[in-house]
């Protein structure tokens, strides 16, 4: 499994980067309709379930428990694609998606973490991730009158410290690769 996700290290800094530019756009523009947040949610998670599914695929051979990557990626599509085919969702609807969606995919990191806690050292930014995502999850659960602008907030402070995160397990996830031999290092 971690030589699957060395070789894999560019998805997992480009899907923080993605993430990254997400909430950037989210705390820039703090005063985004509730539409548009829906359409950006929708596209995020449509891109991010599409690096998810294609590093599965591609790496199936790799990887043991492939179809859980796979299934994670499906589940975010489909909630990518049913938040743009339904735009005038409401806002509690829109929460609840998102705070589900968010639970899913910390448990799903911390998971990862758990089995990779013997192969590499620094595992623990993927928990932190994870437990970031579960609790901005249950913290929309538990707060869903704050008003959408304070929600968008949080959005895109959760989406900046995840998409560092992440960018910054791909470039650790290069170095060992490097130091392991399984990636080649600049001529």
């Amino acid at each position: 499994m971690m030589e699957a996700l060395i070789r894999n290290w560019g998805w997992v800094v480009l899907r923080g980067i993605v993430t990254i530019v997400f909430g950037a756009l989210t705390l820039l523009y703090p005063t985004i309709t509730l539409q548009v947040l829906v359409l950006l949610f929708g596209a995020f998670a449509i891109v991010d379930g599409s690096f998810m599914l294609v590093s599965a695929i591609a790496n199936r051979r790799g990887l043991p428990r492939w179809v859980v990557l796979v299934v994670g990626g499906l589940l975010g599509m489909a909630i990518g694609v049913v938040t743009l085919l339904m735009p005038a969702i409401t806002a509690v609807a829109l929460l609840a998606l998102i705070a589900a969606w968010a639970i899913v995919m910390g448990i799903a990191e911390i998971a990862a973490a758990i089995r990779l806690r013997k192969e590499i050292s620094g595992e623990w930014v993927l928990v932190v991730s994870g437990l970031l995502a579960v609790a901005f999850g249950g913290f929309i659960i538990a707060r869903p009158g704050l008003g959408a602008l304070a929600i968008v907030l949080w959005i895109g402070a959760y989406a900046l410290v995840s998409g560092a995160l992440l960018v910054w397990l791909g470039v650790r996830l290069r170095g060992w690769g490097r130091r392991l031999g399984i990636l080649r290092a600049p001529a």
